[in-house]
């Protein structure tokens, strides 16, 4: 008997239909404000306000504000572009739509770099927080990431049901812990500790959002699995709006406790909601908040897990990737081949991590360099394919605007980025004439 709360399989074919098995139509909306939500609210809020507030000290809260304001135009670009035509892939289709193949072949790397740099990042920021309360090796804390990891892609590996699941029972979890630390936290505020407000000038503004594009990275991840929504066109736009609210209010208000209570100033930033939480309820709190901070990753996780094997499912289909990696799984409707690529990716990049001994601030704004160029691409696309009217004409404009200006923020570090992603494009020229001459021959 199937699950109501999910909703019919439907959409893709049938094992023994005599057509190759596709990806199952189960997403509602609270499914898809599920996956919102902890694809953007997620590991992100446990690291990125203390590193933020690091960098521009109380100004931190200026660059949260502009970044909330600046997601529903790239959130709304993004769910309609994924409404208009629901399929894998998300910002690689928007690219190859827009643009043809050379601009989504360049996303699909973007996305590889993406991975690469911000899976470990992520799961390490979450790992050390667990340290912060046991006494745990730099090796410990790499397994541990490892494990949320592969915790991930076993979750993934069940299928988009199973997984969508999960991801309710996370998001409940964070909206809790939140509202949680922040209400505990507020006694704590001193009015002294937002002054002074710009202690590292106006340019520090601009670097603080560069870092929290981060955490608003996200919302893009639901239109990677936009083939698998029950009704793209109601649902889109509604989880688009119920989810900026949620998640702009709830960053603010982390951003506002995380300056007032001086949590920022302990552990270098990285462990602020330990700190606020240690304040509040002493040793047990930050216990808590350190297997929090785990199972809210991992849900994050979890989350671009589904999204990201499904751009690679997407770009394999369309034979930018290894088309061995474009199959599905016909009882579960996982890409599971795209999902064993991309856990080993992130694996083999997790060890690099500790072999080179990578900075986690470093690792976020190379993430963030890698997401922004994508950005760029969507938001792009979007001016060219969405016949909008009224003052929707001008939402991605302004995310296209808001992108190109992040972008020099990230400094060096977004040679990375573009490096990754030029050997990738290098690669796919290489395969496609290969190819070429392999069918001529």
């Amino acid at each position: 008997m199937s699950d109501p709360a999910v909703g019919r399989e439907g959409g893709g074919a049938r094992a023994g239909d005599g057509s190759p098995p596709g990806l199952h139509r189960v997403i509602t909306l609270r499914h898809a404000v599920a996956i919102y939500v902890s694809s953007v609210l997620g590991a992100g809020i446990f690291v990125v306000p203390g590193l933020a507030a690091r960098i521009a000290g109380p100004a931190s809260i200026v660059s949260w504000i502009l970044l909330s304001l600046a997601s529903y135009p790239f959130a709304y670009t993004f769910a309609k572009l994924s409404a208009r035509r629901p399929t894998s892939g998300g910002l690689y289709a928007f690219a190859r739509d827009g643009f043809g193949p050379g601009a989504s072949t360049a996303t699909a790397w973007l996305f590889v770099a993406w991975n690469a740099l911000g899976a470990p990042a992520a799961t390490v920021a979450a790992a050390s927080y667990i340290a912060f309360v046991f006494p745990l090796s730099r090796l410990e804390v790499f397994l541990v990431a490892a494990g949320i990891m592969v915790a991930a892609f076993a979750v993934n590996y069940l299928g988009i049901r199973f997984s969508g699941r999960v991801q309710l029972a996370t998001v409940a979890a964070i909206v809790v812990a939140l509202l949680v630390a922040i209400l505990a936290s507020a006694p704590s505020i001193q009015p002294s500790d937002y002054t002074p407000f710009l202690p590292s000038g106006v340019a520090s503004i601009g670097t603080a959002a560069a870092l929290i594009v981060w955490s608003y990275l996200g919302y893009e991840n639901t239109s990677n699995v936009a083939e698998e929504f029950q009704n793209p066109e109601r649902d889109f736009h509604r989880s688009v709006v119920i989810s900026v609210l949620l998640i702009s209010g709830l960053y603010l208000a982390v951003a506002v406790v995380t300056v007032g209570t001086g949590a920022y100033l302990v552990g270098g930033g990285a462990t602020p909601f330990a700190k606020i939480m240690a304040d509040a309820f002493g040793a047990s709190g930050g216990a808590v908040v350190a297997f929090l901070a785990v199972f809210v990753t991992f849900g994050t996780v979890n989350a671009y897990t589904a999204g990201m094997a499904r751009v690679y499912y997407a770009a394999a289909r369309d034979g930018v990737f290894p088309r061995a990696l474009g199959k599905i799984d016909p009882a579960t409707g996982a890409p599971r081949r795209a999902l064993v690529f991309l856990v080993a990716l992130i694996l083999g990049s997790l060890a690099a991590f500790y072999v080179l001994n990578v900075d986690i601030e470093a690792a976020f704004l190379m993430t963030s360099g890698a997401a922004i160029l994508a950005y760029i691409l969507g938001s792009a696309a979007g001016i060219r394919l969405l016949r909008e009217k009224g003052m929707r004409r001008v939402l991605p404009w302004i995310s296209l605007v808001v992108s190109v200006a992040l972008l020099p923020f990230i400094g060096t570090l977004l040679l990375v980025s573009l490096v990754i992603a030029g050997l990738g494009l290098l690669f796919s020229w290489i395969v496609s004439r290969w190819r070429v001459r392999e069918t001529a021959a």
